[in-house]
């Protein structure tokens, strides 16, 4: 483990340890220098990995901070919000706007494929939530495939198709996955496959 990441895993068992620690840290977000920001939302990302409740009370920090102009800052909020979803779906649903410009993030590979873990993730909950997400995940694949990213996107929306989704959305989104399912290569194709039998 390197020092950064033990630092990391350091200050996340102090903040998971001290609530006192966690409200600061999540103060940084939006006080801290841009080093800062970066190293407090690695730090609240491993603490969503640890113990995602802890997070649910500073959810609107959370989401204000993917408006800061680093992209790692935004890529690790962003991880953290996916994992919160299951706890509290409604509250993490207010980070959509902001997903959506991390989504179509020029700049940054890890920014987009945040944005798309956390819009299949949303998206799954409701039938309701599937419609409002979709036509910016539907947007992100076409705009990302073949890209580096697209293998992982992919597992997000594999996930996105085991949820709870509109009819229109199913039939869409089969729709969409159904030329790389008959088409594709190797793992794309297998993976297209495996989303449009989920939507069957």
């Amino acid at each position: 483990m390197s020092d950064r990441n033990t630092d990391i895993k350091a200050r996340a068992d102090e903040a998971i340890a001290d609530d006192a620690k966690l409200t600061e840290t999540v103060e940084q977000l939006a006080v801290g220098s841009r080093r800062e920001r970066q190293h407090a939302a690695a730090v609240l990302h491993a603490v969503a990995k640890a113990d995602a409740s802890l997070l649910v009370p500073h959810i609107d920090k959370l989401i204000d901070a993917l408006n800061r102009p680093e992209a790692q800052t935004r890529w690790e909020v962003l991880e953290a919000l996916t994992l919160i979803v299951p706890l509290d779906a409604r509250s993490c649903g207010k980070a959509i706007p902001e997903a959506e410009t991390s989504l179509f993030d020029e700049e940054s590979g890890p920014v987009r494929l945040a944005a798309m873990r956390f819009l299949c993730k949303i998206g799954a909950t409701t039938a309701n939530r599937s419609d409002k997400v979709w036509p910016l995940i539907d947007e992100g694949i076409q705009c990302y495939h073949g890209d580096l990213e697209f293998n992982d996107m992919l597992i997000a929306l594999i996930d996105f198709s085991t949820g709870k989704l509109s009819d229109d959305v199913k039939a869409s989104f089969a729709e969409r996955m159904k030329f790389d399912a008959e088409n594709g290569k190797g793992t794309l194709r297998r993976r297209a496959q495996q989303i449009t039998d989920n939507l069957k």
